[in-house]
């Protein structure tokens, strides 16, 4: 299966959240395509230094407003039509969870409706970033795209986990309502440069604690898995799927699946740290296991991930040392 490349040269891409470790890198391969690329951030999670290298790209604007709010139309770049709206806005770590649900319940729900609706008016893709959170803690081993999930809706994860399956809904209503050109892609695991190191994520967590010769803490007995996708493979199979007429849902990541503790043993020997491993409460609701079916996306989109895990790993802790100084 080859998709061809839809957008490119010529066409302006609204990507919200744009300042976050995902979406940035997604800002980067638009831009290197030719595309004209509006970004809208408040900041509350993304940092103005992912995007610093293309303030002066004269075809890249950032605006700072809360898409939750709705679009600042004032704004010229924001006012003109859009050929696609990428939104990625969401605070999405474990510590967003517990400090800025009201917010991560926002741009799930009130936010989603605003852009789907600019999408119906400008005749757009609209591409929403779903997550493998919306299967929760699967009974389903690896997770396939028709599974329902599992998902405990009033734990402290809830607040992303339902925002996200709120966020489907509405964009599949509006596909089936208006006839709007949809996509929806289920995110996993997924790390690399430009992650904050506090975010409370395994990756970021191990490689700051590893750097610092910290002990590195493992939740519960470490044994629960994880599937991760260097950020690199998953940007490409984003752009797949926005250049694709997919509507998914469509799982992207890897099914490279590994336990946190061998994670953890990885990352200290990668970054030659004398750390040990130490091991602490697990957390409410953590999932026990995520691999993502990835029959759909070989088969429809044409996507292999291609970085495997000491190298993506290698790469981030080097990204991770020149910024820990």
């Amino acid at each position: 299966m080859v998709v061809a490349q839809r957008f490119g040269p010529g066409h302006r891409i609204l990507v919200t959240g744009g300042a976050g470790f995902v979406p940035s890198h997604l800002v980067d391969a638009l831009i290197a395509r030719g595309c004209t690329v509006v970004v809208v951030d408040n900041f509350v999670t993304g940092s103005k230094e992912n995007l610093a290298h293309l303030i002066d790209h004269p075809r890249f604007t950032l605006v700072e407003a809360d898409v939750s709010e709705g679009l600042p139309e004032h704004q010229p770049a924001v006012a003109a039509r859009f050929d696609a709206i990428m939104h990625l806005a969401s605070p999405a770590s474990p510590t967003d969870f517990a400090t800025l649900p009201i917010e991560i319940l926002r741009v799930g729900s009130i936010a989603t409706l605003h852009l789907l609706d600019r999408a119906v008016a400008d005749g757009a893709r609209f591409l929403m970033a779903s997550t493998s959170e919306a299967y929760g803690d699967p009974k389903e081993h690896p997770q396939t795209e028709t599974y329902w999930g599992n998902v405990n809706p009033v734990g402290i994860r809830s607040v992303y986990d339902e925002a996200k399956r709120f966020a489907e809904a509405a964009t599949m209503a509006y596909h089936r309502f208006h006839g709007l050109d949809t996509a929806i892609v289920r995110i996993f695991n997924t790390y690399g440069p430009r992650m904050r190191p506090d975010d409370g994520r395994a990756i970021p967590t191990f490689i700051t604690q590893a750097l610092r010769g910290e002990p590195i803490t493992v939740h519960g007995t470490g044994s629960q898995t994880r599937s991760i996708c260097y950020v690199d493979d998953l940007v490409r199979g984003i752009l797949l799927l926005l250049d694709s007429t997919e509507t998914g849902p469509i799982n992207c990541g890897t099914e490279h699946e590994v336990s946190m503790r061998e994670l953890a043993e990885l990352i200290v020997a990668l970054t030659g740290s004398r750390s040990s491993v130490t091991y602490v409460d697990r957390t409410a609701d953590d999932p026990e296991m995520r691999r993502p079916d990835l029959t759909l996306a070989r088969e429809r989109l044409g996507y292999t991930p291609s970085v495997g895990p000491e190298e993506g790993l290698r790469r981030t802790i080097e990204h991770f040392s020149q910024r820990l100084g």
